[in-house]
């Protein structure tokens, strides 16, 4: 028995031996293209064919949204400014709250409608209420998004309806999607009491609406943002979460099924919290430079920008700022001009250059200001 027993373990260590090694794999991630951003810095920590123009089913949402927030927050229109129902509003198909023509809701209700349950006669109804016709705000759309370097961007509608001719051209990527959704989220922070909302009503509860984004339930930190999904276009979602001051967005576009949506950006918000965090450069203190025939007599600079830096976090350990000034400085000196350098690094690589700049601008000194200037060094020389 043995010497049997021997011989079976033998035979396995040999069987053993002919297995290939199990190695780690990177994450499988499915869609035609997804891509995962910081929303602080805008910084790209993962992406697949970012760029290809798609077709975004209601995703489309967050350009409405945005504009929606924009009139918000520039007093053009109130939250609870009452919105009535046209009847090309009411004749809108797909997810709806199924208005009737000439009902009236108010903004905040409206806003909800298409956050939560992505209604699409609530778009077009806030679309009228803010330009006068779809068509309208749909120049608006397409107009804000060549301002934000939407590149491969075209709408069509306000809804991502693709129920029509024409919206066979009505496209965008899932990197432009980052960008408009980045834009609403950091810029309009009041959108987040919506888009985290899983289950809510309109209509004095008379009508419930359940989030399309399971995410807001079931991926912890989730801030939002908006699925869409069309025959075409497949199943789409911009997902964004935070954790720890860090708030990431990822996009997937083209998913064959509502769970491979889910599991994709899952997958890459997990990717970001794990592999990186957000880093405020403690910018040690300068001193104020002098300048010469001015009529401060010195000026302390400032940081060009928020020094906030996306840094893996392998790299967080032993990160220095070291600072370069001029030495001097000659009036007249404008606000914004650089006067020296913060350059940040963690070890040997090089993780970013800060610009420092002057805060205020410097006027140099009259003629009749050096004059008396000369005068009271030469009384103090007597």
């Amino acid at each position: 028995m043995k010497r049997v027993g021997c011989m079976l373990l033998a035979l396995l260590l040999l069987l053993a031996a002919t297995i290939p090694a199990v190695r780690a794999e990177t994450p499988q991630y499915s869609g035609k293209s997804y891509c995962l951003i910081d929303a602080a810095t805008g910084k790209t920590l993962l992406a697949h064919n970012e760029h290809e123009a798609l077709a975004p089913a209601s995703v489309t949402k967050i350009m409405t949204l945005l504009l929606i927030m924009e009139a918000i927050d520039n007093g053009q229109i109130g939250w609870n400014d009452p919105v009535t129902a046209s009847e090309a509003a009411a004749a809108k198909g797909g997810s709806q709250v199924y208005l009737k023509v000439g009902e009236t809701m108010c903004v905040e209700e409206m806003v909800k409608s298409i956050t939560v349950s992505s209604a699409n006669d609530c778009a077009c109804a806030m679309a009228e209420l803010l330009c006068g016709t779809e068509s309208a705000f749909v120049e608006r759309m397409n107009s804000r998004a060549n301002e934000l370097g939407m590149e491969n961007t075209h709408f069509v509608n306000c809804t991502g309806l693709d129920d029509s001719p024409e919206a066979s051209g009505h496209k965008t990527s899932a990197y432009d999607i980052a960008l408009m959704s980045r834009e609403l989220l950091t810029k309009h922070p009041d959108i987040k009491k919506y888009t985290t909302i899983w289950m809510d009503s309109v209509r004095n509860g008379a009508f419930g609406l359940s989030n399309t984004n399971k995410l807001v339930r079931f991926y912890p930190g989730c801030t939002g943002l908006k699925t869409g999904f069309t025959a075409s276009a497949g199943y789409c979602l911009s997902a964004s979460a935070l954790r720890d001051g860090m708030e990431l967005i990822a996009v997937v576009m083209g998913c064959e099924t509502s769970a491979d949506r889910f599991a994709t950006c899952r997958q890459l918000l997990d990717y970001g919290f794990a592999g990186y965090a957000l880093y405020t450069v403690d910018i040690p203190h300068t001193e104020g430079i002098p300048i010469k025939l001015g009529t401060k007599k010195s000026i302390v600079p400032v940081p060009e920008k928020e020094a906030q830096l996306l840094v893996p976090k392998s790299e967080l350990s032993g990160i220095t700022a070291d600072i370069t000034l001029l030495p001097e400085l000659t009036a007249p000196i404008q606000k914004g001009s650089e006067l020296g350098q913060v350059l940040v690094r963690s070890g040997d690589k090089e993780l970013a250059r800060i610009s420092l700049i002057a805060p205020e601008t410097v006027e140099k000194l009259g003629w009749f200001d050096l004059f008396r200037l000369i005068m009271s060094k030469m009384a103090m020389a007597a």
